[in-house]
């Protein structure tokens, strides 16, 4: 019986993939570590702040400390939050959102910072809608590592003991291979969505999407 859905951020909600990589670049090009949008979807789409700050300087060759890496992310956040004016959802994702939350939990497991997600949830008028939130900022290491999904159910299980949550009866919806490892690895099952990428290369989830636009609570409930 599905308990709670578990909503991965970028490339479900809203498309800042290009703003994120946009961000990068602002911060990186000047240290002659920047790279193309391809290199950005086939490496670091996926990563946090953190590890594809680290996996840009270790293809570099090059060194980055903590101290370092801490004003990067700084730096970056400040430049994807001047672009991120105004970022349309995809559609139908947030009447899904809104209709699930009715019925049971919802979550949101991302990898971005929670200060990048917070002003464009407020401005969809999701910012009450997931009673649990999960982001860059709690866990020590990004997906494809199960720890952020892991905490969402620990969270969700946490906050509504009455409804029996557990990995196996949450769904996770996402866009990227390594997402779809994350939550996998956490136990839970995999709603893909091709918004990202093809679906040949979303393997591991139990049903692959092109959009969220039909979906409804009873077309997830036999997905569990």
């Amino acid at each position: 019986m599905l308990s709670a859905v578990i909503f991965d951020f970028d490339g479900i909600i809203v498309d800042t993939e290009p703003l994120h990589y946009r961000a990068f670049q602002q911060v990186l090009e000047p240290l002659g570590l920047g790279y193309s949008w391809d290199d950005y979807v086939a490496i670091y789409m996926g990563f946090d702040d953190r590890d594809a700050f680290r996996e840009a300087f270790r293809v570099a060759g090059r060194s980055l400390d903590a101290g370092m890496l801490e004003r990067l992310i700084a730096a970056k956040a400040a430049a994807f939050q001047a672009l991120s004016g105004a970022v349309d959802p995809y559609p139908g994702v947030v009447e899904l959102i809104r209709t699930l939350s009715d019925s049971l939990p919802v979550a949101l497991c991302s990898g971005a910072l929670r200060c990048d997600i917070l002003p464009i949830l407020q401005g969809l008028g999701l910012d009450r809608a997931f009673t649990v939130l999960v982001t860059a900022d709690e866990v020590a290491a990004s997906k494809p590592d199960p720890a952020s999904y892991s905490l969402a159910v620990e969270r969700l299980a946490a906050t509504y003991p009455e409804r029996g949550i557990s990995p196996a009866t949450c769904l996770a919806i996402e866009d990227t291979p390594a997402g779809i490892a994350s939550a996998a690895g956490a136990g839970i099952p995999v709603l893909a969505v091709t918004n990202s990428y093809p679906a040949t290369v979303l393997t591991g989830a139990v049903k692959i999407v092109d959009s969220l636009a039909a979906l409804s609570l009873e077309t997830l409930l036999p997905l569990v």
